[in-house]
Formats: structure tokens, sequence, C-alpha cells
């Protein structure tokens, strides 16, 4: 059963995504956004876009990156996610 609060919880809270940052920065979570491409039984394939954050020396944020990826995740009966793997994706532009 597909939980789309869950399923934002995940996103929201997993270091899953950094991977998808190439500059050593962290994915923006005001940026983020996710739609399902597909639902399966026990899994859904999600389409992913944020902003990394890449920062500076001091402190401050010097530039941020568009990322996107398609992460497939699966879930329990109860829409918990159990698993998540990167399936495809790059960052874009700077």
């Amino acid at each position: 059963m597909l939980d789309s609060e869950k399923l934002s919880d995940f996103f929201a809270g997993t270091s899953l995504l950094s991977r998808l940052c190439t500059q050593n920065g962290f994915p923006d979570g005001e940026t983020l956004r996710f739609e399902v491409l597909d639902a399966g039984d026990g899994e859904v394939l999600c389409s992913v876009t944020f902003e990394e954050v890449v920062m500076e020396g001091a402190g401050c944020a010097a530039d941020r990156v568009t990322c996107w990826g398609r992460v497939r995740v699966e879930i329990d009966k109860q829409g918990d996610v159990r698993a998540a793997r990167i399936e495809a994706g790059e960052p874009h532009g700077s």
C-alpha cells in the first residue's frame, strides 16, 4: 500500500540522495520534489529533484546545482520504506 506521507518523510530524511551530489554539497530539503513514476507490488519508482547546496570555506552557500535521480523504493504492506536504491541520476547545471 502506497503511503505518500511516509514516502515524503523518507525522502526528506534519507542520506541516499547525497549520492546524487557531485560538489560535496548536500540536498536542500526545501527544494526536494518527488513524483511516483511507477507503482508495483511492494515497490515504487520515483523521480526525485532537488538543489544541491555547495558551501564555501567560510560556511556560506557558494552555489546551487540542480540534481535529479530515479529511486526505486521497496515498501511493506503498511507503507513503510524497507529499502531504497538509486537507479539513475546526475546533477544538471551550476
